[in-house]
């Protein structure tokens, strides 16, 4: 299934019917992502069964991607290991604690790079499309492109509160403007909760040598 838009103006609007559209026309049972990309012509392309490696994803299936992070909590298979490299390419890059970072892709995402959380946020770090688009994200769901960027966000927050790893890890789960207007880790039972997590997590990296 292939939608096309021949009007640059005419993208945004698209983008939104786009999504009433295959809502009509794709069956309730069948799962499906949708792709996109826009050529050398401004010429938007929607597919939900991509043929070019230009195809981007726009839309996750939140059916599937329910079942895939269900399946992968309780999975025996997953290997963060497998995402070693990255994270020290990065780390080592900006300047960032590895094991801070490996404590924030364990609490945001469990390590599964196709997270999409109930407000949006993707990829293994979990990351908003604001603060993708901020900080240059192409693809949240590339591995790389998503570490990348969120590693460049948490040495941003570590400069912003003078290596304050605390004020650091509240921001990066209840934004930055918060941790501001309360001079410190907001009063949000989950903030303060997931503080304590990231935390816990790093320490237990940090014992354990990985």
């Amino acid at each position: 299934m292939l939608f096309k838009s021949h009007s640059y103006v005419a993208q945004t609007i698209h983008c939104l019917s786009v999504l009433l559209l295959f809502t009509l026309l794709i069956p309730c049972s069948v799962k499906a992502d949708i792709y996109r990309y826009v050529d050398e012509d401004d010429i938007v392309h929607f597919t939900d069964a991509p043929t070019d490696k230009r195809f981007k994803i726009f839309m996750r299936d939140l059916k599937k991607d329910k079942e895939l992070r269900t399946k992968l909590k309780y999975a025996s298979s997953v290997n963060p290991a497998e995402f070693e490299q990255l994270i020290k390419t990065c780390s080592d890059k900006y300047g960032v604690n590895p094991c801070l970072v490996k404590a924030v892709i364990h609490a945001e995402s469990g390590y599964n790079p196709n997270a999409v959380s109930s407000k949006g946020a993707s990829g293994l770090m979990q990351l908003m499309p604001s603060t993708a688009k901020s900080l240059k994200v192409a693809d949240r769901f590339n591995p790389k492109d998503n570490v990348e960027g969120g590693v460049k966000y948490l040495r941003f927050l570590l400069d912003t509160f003078r290596g304050d790893v605390s004020l650091a890890v509240a921001a990066y789960n209840a934004g930055l403007n918060k941790v501001a207007k309360y001079g410190g880790i907001p009063p949000y039972n989950e903030t303060r909760t997931y503080v304590n997590r990231v935390l816990s997590y790093m320490k237990s990296y940090q014992e354990s040598g990985t």
